[in-house]
């Protein structure tokens, strides 16, 4: 873990991805991250992916990486007592909660900054009304299933993202918000309650991008399929049926496309000929189809590894479509030859490839992975350091059934 949030204490209350997301950043970043969880795990403990255990959810370990594990029966009053005790416990660099769930009994601001006026609370919901929404159920909402998939599609059946956009930019938001809100106690010496909603990440990326204003302008986005829109780029087929993305969007891009293929006359003819001026981006957009018939047969003509070489020495943005199997298996991108990655031991799941923060500081570098603690590992090794308790005292809580070790 790199050591820019070194002594920063985080407990966390949370499940799936947006705010595990969240605490998993912070813990990257050198935080003390604590999870509190309920015997038996939170709501996502089994979430597929599984290990070759049937057990060991690989969702669940891969974004709760580099957290201590405490176990609390909160359902008992005594449990709920212990937890509150544990996120409003004493320390200029404590007192923050990162929680999903609903906050009610031991999730409760009021009864929470009660015990530690200068608390902070991010808490994140599916909407600003607090209801329950996931990144399928925004989606749907934003429209943006309407406009994805085959232009040629048959009436608006929707086309679903898999990739969880919302929940990973409302995780590492969350993150860049309790940090917001440290600073400004550092400041003011006053916590607060911070609320997030899932929906409004979207609604405020859709607007940053400039689709809301383009739907008030009268001309809503429209199905192109592959297609990159606003300039030229699609996936195009090589000699051997490998598929590559290629995309000339900037001026650079696009002029090295057209001279890796020979093609710099024969797009001056096309523009000349549909009165386009092809160097402006949204020209190639235009005339995306009439490109595509003159670059598709070069690609199609040559292997992929003959259409590699060109496009590399023309700095031509192109990538391969591949599975991720072929992902792991084969690109060394994907692998500890990128310093981004580390072979760890995760209980349960074994050997497994991790990543730690994209992120690279000259002075600090990069952070390691760290694995997934197994549930309660932490459970007395937290309760003596954060509250004091003694032995004792633990072997008590654990007698009675209120608190569980891994």
């Amino acid at each position: 873990m790199l050591p820019i949030l070194d002594g920063l204490r985080v407990v966390e209350a949370t499940a799936f991805i947006a705010a595990p997301l969240g605490g998993l950043t912070l813990a990257q970043f050198g935080a003390d991250v604590i999870r509190i969880d309920p015997p038996g795990g939170s709501l996502d403990i089994g979430r597929w992916p599984l290990a070759d255990d049937g057990r060991t959810s690989l969702f669940w370990t891969g974004l709760n990486k580099g957290k201590r594990s405490v176990v609390i029966d909160t359902a008992q009053p005594e449990g709920r007592e212990l937890a509150m005790a544990l996120i409003a416990a004493p320390g200029e660099d404590a007192g923050i909660l990162l929680t999903n769930l609903p906050p009610r009994g031991f999730l409760s601001y009021e009864d929470l900054s009660a015990l530690r006026p200068d608390l902070i609370q991010l808490t994140l919901s599916g909407d600003r009304h607090g209801g329950s929404q996931v990144d399928y159920t925004v989606n749907a909402r934003l429209g943006v299933p309407l406009f994805t998939g085959d232009a040629q599609a048959n009436g608006l059946r929707p086309v679903n993202h898999v990739m969880p956009a919302w929940d990973v930019g409302t995780g590492y938001l969350a993150a860049l918000g309790i940090l917001g809100a440290e600073r400004h106690r550092r400041k003011t010496g006053r916590g607060q309650h911070v609320k997030l909603a899932l929906q409004d990440v979207g609604l405020a990326t859709l607007g940053n991008l400039g689709f809301i204003a383009e739907a008030e302008s009268g001309r809503p986005r429209q199905r192109i399929g592959n297609d990159l829109f606003g300039a030229f780029g699609g996936d195009f087929a090589c000699r051997d049926g490998e598929h590559l993305m290629i995309v000339g969007l900037t001026g650079r891009q696009w002029r090295g496309l057209c001279k890796a293929c020979g093609l710099q006359p024969a797009m001056d003819a096309l523009g000349e000929r549909l009165g386009l001026d092809l160097s402006q981006e949204g020209a190639r957009f235009v005339a995306r189809r009439h490109i595509a018939e003159l670059v598709g047969p070069w690609v199609a003509a040559r292997s992929k590894a003959e259409v590699t070489a060109a496009f590399d020495a023309n700095g031509v943005c192109w990538g391969p479509y591949q599975t991720v199997e072929q992902l792991v298996a084969q690109d060394a991108e994907c692998s500890t030859a990128n310093p981004l990655f580390q072979h760890i031991e995760q209980p349960g799941a074994g050997r497994t490839l991790a990543p730690g923060l994209p992120l690279d500081y000259s002075e600090l570098g990069r952070s390691d992975a760290r694995p997934a603690a197994r549930l309660g590992q932490h459970s007395e090794e937290v309760l003596h350091e954060v509250l004091g308790l003694d032995g004792a005292a633990i072997g008590a809580l654990i007698d009675r059934g209120l608190v569980r070790t891994a």
